[in-house]
């Protein structure tokens, strides 16, 4: 709260790190309307954390009912799928930086099964980059939403799947009706994280693109680096961090009110 509190104190300033600081009122904020490294980055920030979103829960979900019960490898697999997101980011990241690079695996794997035309510089290239780096951040995030969701179908009780399948119903009528109302905690908790996580993608952009090329795949968190400590404009990047905590923190709220538990409503 502390740390909030200067820097949005500091905002207000042209503090350069080092020095006096003049008053400069609303002049930091007006200047992010303006700066096109910013808004930019905006895009990219939000394309990353909306396909994330998506893939992470839905691939995360799917895992969670594959896994859930008969299966005799179930505990296996579970730890397979959870283990890249106790992996360090930074690790992973130049592990993936290494698999697209222009020689590398991806590459040569091209090539062998003869489509040499199918080369790219994968993370040189302003259209595939951002796509490599969701790759990354949605393989490594996946197994996080599998265990809440997993957590969560398991408080459904089989007696009442069995009873709904007994009644006639299908698996999508046994999901919709029966599971899925049952872990909306699940779905608020999963879909709140997933959400924040793909808005902060900070490691993954530093470790294999830089921001490049040509700022194709730079975010607000490395914009917020970049202006605030090689810049040495930490009044400005002190006011581009408060209007990415205050887009945060809308988002989680309104994403919180949309997955509530409703079944309290109207008793």
């Amino acid at each position: 709260y502390i740390a909030t509190g200067v820097g949005f104190m500091y905002s207000f300033t042209d503090y350069e790190g080092i020095g006096e600081f003049n008053w400069v009122g609303l002049d930091n904020y007006t200047k992010i309307l303006d700066d096109t490294d910013v808004t930019s980055s905006i895009g990219n920030t939000f394309f990353i954390a909306i396909f994330s979103f998506v893939l992470t829960n839905v691939i995360g979900l799917l895992l969670a009912l594959a896994l859930n019960r008969g299966l005799k490898t179930r505990y296996l697999l579970r730890t397979l799928l959870f283990l890249p997101v106790i992996l360090s980011t930074i690790a992973v990241s130049y592990i993936f930086r290494f698999i697209f690079y222009i020689e590398g695996p991806i590459n040569q794997f091209l090539i062998a099964i003869g489509q040499p035309d199918l080369q790219k510089t994968w993370l040189a290239d302003a259209t595939w980059s951002i796509w490599v780096i969701l790759i990354v951040v949605v393989w490594q995030n996946i197994g996080f939403a599998m265990v809440i969701y997993l957590a969560g179908l398991a408080t459904v009780p089989q007696e009442l799947e069995e009873a709904a399948a007994i009644d006639g119903a299908g698996v999508w009528r046994r999901f919709r009706s029966v599971t899925m109302p049952m872990i909306q905690p699940a779905i608020a908790v999963s879909t709140t994280l997933s959400i924040i996580q793909g808005m902060k993608i900070f490691d993954q952009v530093v470790a294999m693109t830089g921001g490049g090329p040509f700022g194709a795949t730079e975010t607000l968190s490395t914009q917020i680096y970049h202006k605030t400590f090689e810049f040495m404009q930490y009044g400005y990047g002190s006011a581009i961090s408060m209007v990415f905590t205050v887009v945060i923190l809308m988002l989680a709220l309104i994403q919180t009110y949309l997955t509530r538990d409703r079944s309290g409503v109207n008793k």
